[in-house]
């Protein structure tokens, strides 16, 4: 019984959807906030991105005919089973670092696929031009930044010389973090530029452009499955900087006061990305495939490279 209620609890309540889902929110709200506060605004109470969830909750569903109806409905869904998966992987492998299993990582660099997946095909099933001109865009910043940022993970698993994740955090706790080393510097700083791409926040929020394209691939959506690709995009907010940390920056402690430099560490993250998507412009997909697949690319290799020698 217990091997069947462990897992449930760990994935709808802690710390998958249920709590991914409250500290995404909150970490929405703190975008939002200070977004507001950069444009001399007074910006959103702290409940807001909560509100605006329950309401789409309440709104007519409106979904286009045909048999695309079925994947325009799953996309949602999808994306929302892989970030709550991330998370629940990712925070049991930190608080029990022995649970790891072969290939552990692999699977969640997988599964951080499965949101922009949704997008793409939630987008290309909605029968709209715009829609489909999203899910365009989706795919190739898709394919712009998970070469460079499968090098920067794979940095950190030559430095260490496994796969685990298990493996990574017990390196980092005998011989310090990755930051500690000139590869896994640059590593960082590319996992960081290609998670901006991940959470198609400015200067890649390309295929939503809602001054261009009204909203990309969400354009037909309303209701629920609106609601839940808005939590999915919260919950990522919360979900990625979590697995950069583990990664690159020793992971997740939580004895004393480990637990506030746990919580710095989160929010030190959330503030590049922030002030990241309030300092640039959007790019055009042209470009934002030039720059990932040229300098942040040529920065991963090096990167790569210092890690093979030992740097």
């Amino acid at each position: 019984m217990e091997k069947v209620i462990y897992p449930l609890f760990y994935f709808l309540i802690f710390p998958g959807f249920l709590f991914t889902g409250i500290v995404g929110l909150l970490a929405s709200w703190v975008d939002r906030k200070v977004t507001a506060r950069v444009q001399w605004r007074v910006g959103p109470p702290w409940y807001q991105p909560l509100a605006d969830i329950l309401k789409l909750l309440g709104k007519e569903t409106i979904v286009p005919a045909g048999p695309r109806a079925t994947f325009f409905l799953l996309a949602p869904v999808l994306g929302l089973v892989g970030v709550t998966l991330v998370s629940t992987v990712v925070w049991v492998l930190n608080l029990n670092p022995g649970s790891s299993f072969v290939g552990d990582l692999v699977v969640v660099l997988y599964l951080l696929a499965l949101p922009p997946l949704a997008v793409i095909i939630g987008g290309a099933a909605s029968k709209n031009p715009l829609g489909a001109l999203g899910a365009a865009r989706e795919m190739k910043l898709v394919l712009g930044y998970e070469l460079p940022f499968l090098i920067a993970v794979f940095t950190v698993v030559v430095k260490v010389g496994s796969i685990l994740f298990g493996d990574i955090l017990n390196f980092q706790e005998f011989n310090g973090i990755m930051l500690r080393h000139p590869s896994g510097i640059l590593a960082f700083v590319v996992a960081i530029v290609c998670s901006q791409a991940k959470l198609t926040l400015i200067p890649f929020d390309i295929p939503e452009a809602e001054q261009e394209i009204m909203s990309g691939p969400y354009v037909e959506y309303s209701g629920a499955p609106l609601a839940i690709f808005k939590l999915t995009r919260a919950m990522m907010l919360f979900a990625l900087p979590v697995f950069l940390i583990t990664v690159f920056w020793g992971g997740l402690h939580f004895s004393g006061w480990n637990l506030l430099w746990t919580i710095l560490k989160y929010v030190a993250l959330l503030v590049v990305i922030v002030v990241v998507r309030n300092t640039n412009p959007r790019l055009r997909i042209d470009q934002a495939i030039r720059f990932l697949w040229g300098p942040v690319t040529a920065v991963a290799i090096l990167g790569m490279i210092l890690a093979v020698v030992g740097l």
